[in-house]
């Protein structure tokens, strides 16, 4: 018989310790083998208890979530779960703390959802089957801001549009690609899975330490070179609308795949919209969003990546595409920015570059 997993709850509410508890002992798969009201209190139970994955709240006493965890990270590499009120506050220091390397963000508002248990539940059995690494070393960083590769001369855009999904792990993921991007790369459309707070933060903090300008998408605006929009979280879907100009489109609905806004959307609109003159790129997160919309990418002919296993957070996502068909090339994320922009830069004879790749 498979153990359970077993999981520390560190927060200064004694009502949210109850409640979190009360709803993690509802899947036998998870033991809740301790709790904490700070972090002086968690070092010492996990040391103790060697949990397999650590809930964590932002603010508390005697030292804050962000510092406790980058010293978890940095010293006992696990899987934790940040637990944060949706505030602009919070979802800043939430953003960093995915960064520094946490699972997953969950929302304490969201628990008067009945669904957010459920979701709750399967973070934590996601979260414990994930790779954990260190943080980047202050040098990989440095190298993420490195001039963006565009061999053979400067950068240029060869007029083609580029989607990008991703879920649990993205936030890493995309800081990693979106920092190796040119000021002005071609345009990209991304949905990310994050609460509605969180996106607008996470567009600001990607537009600090970018090149290109990245904003949350608003309905209408065009797709020009230079700008990345993030889809706003939780309230539409995002598309790409097709015509003279392609534009961002905001459509109310209901989730798909599980997700609003989701990425087979978002896919499956730019398939239509754009076909071959298209790059599609799936990252790490759990489920099969976006499997089906990459899939029709590249059926429109469009270039399709997705990202290895090795290198994500949850082989889930980029498993599913791949395992449908959908991705042309598995590359590790490192690699992944260089050959977006290897696809869609314009050679100095004016010809559309093609590269030619094999899985």
């Amino acid at each position: 018989m498979t153990p359970p997993i077993r999981v520390l709850i560190v927060d200064d509410s004694a009502t949210m310790r109850s409640l979190l508890t009360a709803v993690l002992r509802r899947d036998p798969a998870i033991e809740v083998v301790g709790h904490a009201a700070d972090p002086l209190e968690a070092r010492q139970k996990i040391k103790a208890l060697n949990p397999d994955v650590v809930t964590l709240d932002i603010e508390m006493p005697n030292m804050n979530g962000l510092d406790f965890l980058d010293k978890i990270m940095r010293l006992r590499p696990m899987p934790v779960i940040m637990v944060s009120s949706l505030t602009g506050r919070d979802a800043a220091a939430t953003l960093a703390a995915l960064e520094i390397g946490a699972f997953d963000c969950i929302a304490k508002a969201s628990f008067s959802d009945e669904g957010a248990f459920d979701a709750l539940l399967a973070t934590v059995k996601a979260a414990a089957r994930a790779r954990i690494r260190p943080p980047a070393a202050a040098a990989a960083a440095a190298d993420r801001r490195a001039p963006a590769p565009a061999a053979g001369g400067a950068f240029a855009p060869d007029g083609r549009v580029v989607a990008i999904g991703a879920s649990t792990g993205g936030v890493e993921a995309l800081v990693t690609i979106l920092s190796q991007f040119p000021a002005n790369c071609p345009p990209t459309v991304i949905t990310q899975h994050m609460p509605p707070v969180f996106t607008k933060s996470f567009a600001e903090r990607l537009n600090r330490i970018c090149r290109p300008q990245v904003s949350e998408a608003v309905d209408g605006a065009p797709l020009v070179p230079g700008q990345v929009y993030l889809a706003p979280g939780g309230v539409a879907h995002l598309e790409v609308a097709g015509g003279t100009t392609l534009r961002c489109r905001l459509r109310a609905g209901d989730p798909v795949s599980g997700h609003r806004p989701s990425v087979d959307v978002l896919f499956a609109s730019v398939a239509r919209a754009a076909g071959a003159r298209a790059v599609g790129a799936i990252l790490t997160g759990m489920g099969r969003d976006g499997a089906e919309g990459l899939l029709a990418l590249r059926r429109a002919g469009a270039a399709t990546l997705g990202q290895d296993e090795a290198t994500s957070l949850v082989y889930g996502m980029p498993r599913a595409a791949f395992e449908a068909g959908a991705v042309e090339r598995q590359l590790p994320l490192a690699r992944i920015a260089g050959h977006i922009l290897a696809l869609t830069r314009l050679h100095s004879n004016g010809a559309n570059h093609v590269v030619r790749t094999t899985s």
